[in-house]
């Protein structure tokens, strides 16, 4: 017998919950197909109360893809590939907390990102999604044709300047935590499988555009990270201990929203190996 999910949107432009499904129990291809291409039209899926294990959350994650590691922070010890998104008690910074698409600054970016919650506070603690996909769109006709074709730098420096890892870069850096990552990407990237065309600059890595010095490029790059997140492309995610999110880098924005202070948040990320973006 085949099971239809129910797949619930919880804004106009990006994201849905998936209901009907339970995690723990062994999930078919074709329950699969149906989650990816909910994930595809909503560029992010969530999922309530599926408390899974590190082993069989891993197994899940790679039904959509290969996991990769995360060049800057340490694993968990059983579980080199899954990555401790933590923020203490005592600590003002959380991990990642600005607007931004996943590790632009390699030359391959990962396809998706997946997190399950572990720790939760008793309040606070959501994360934000925007569609890149609604705000291309949105733009104008002068300025799409004037962003096609362009190119952008994008540089793990970035990131340190804003310090939103520098905690776990205390505790758990890799030898690789030190080093800057830049990788050049089009301003506006062409999915590979939906076809949709998004806007693909950030302002977690994001630092100029090629050929432009970064004078030059601060004023419209700053013009599109407000129009990027106008309150009509987002949603808003309000996490549970046992939730679970897949997101698509490829046409989605995220940012954590660091609004917990005293209290522990910690959740488990594995990341999904991507291709070069055109």
């Amino acid at each position: 017998m085949s099971i239809k999910l129910e797949v619930k949107p919880i804004s106009g432009s990006v994201g849905a919950e998936i209901h009907g499904v339970n995690l723990l129990e062994p999930v078919s291809d074709a329950l699969i197909a149906q989650i990816r291409q909910a994930w595809l039209e909503h560029g992010v899926v969530f999922f309530r109360n599926q408390p899974l294990e590190s082993g069989p959350y891993l197994e899940f994650a790679k039904r959509f893809g290969e996991v990769i590691e995360y060049p800057f922070v340490k694993g968990l010890p059983d579980f080199p590939l899954i990555i401790p998104v933590l923020k203490l008690p005592h600590e003002k910074t959380n991990f990642g907390g600005v607007w931004h698409t996943d590790t632009t600054y390699l030359e391959t970016p990962p396809t998706a990102t997946m997190l399950i919650a572990r720790e939760l506070p008793p309040y606070g603690g959501d994360t934000m999604f925007s569609s890149n996909y609604a705000a291309y769109d949105a733009l104008s006709p002068g300025l799409k044709e004037m962003l096609d074709g362009m190119k952008a730098v994008n540089s793990s420096a970035k990131a340190a300047v804003t310090k939103t890892r520098e905690d776990r870069l205390e505790d758990s850096a890799t030898d690789k935590a030190r080093t800057e990552l830049s990788a050049e990407h089009p301003v506006v990237r062409t999915h590979p499988e939906t076809g949709r065309k998004a806007l693909y600059v950030n302002p977690g890595h994001t630092t100029h555009f090629v050929g432009w010095t970064q004078e030059e490029s601060e004023p419209l790059l700053n013009y599109i990270y407000a129009h990027q997140v106008r309150p009509e492309f987002t949603c808003r995610f309000r996490w549970e201990v046992g939730s679970i999110a897949l997101w698509d880098n490829r046409c989605v924005l995220h940012n954590p929203i660091n609004d917990y202070h005293g209290y522990k948040r910690l959740l488990h990320r594995v990341t999904l190996k991507g291709d070069k973006p055109r």
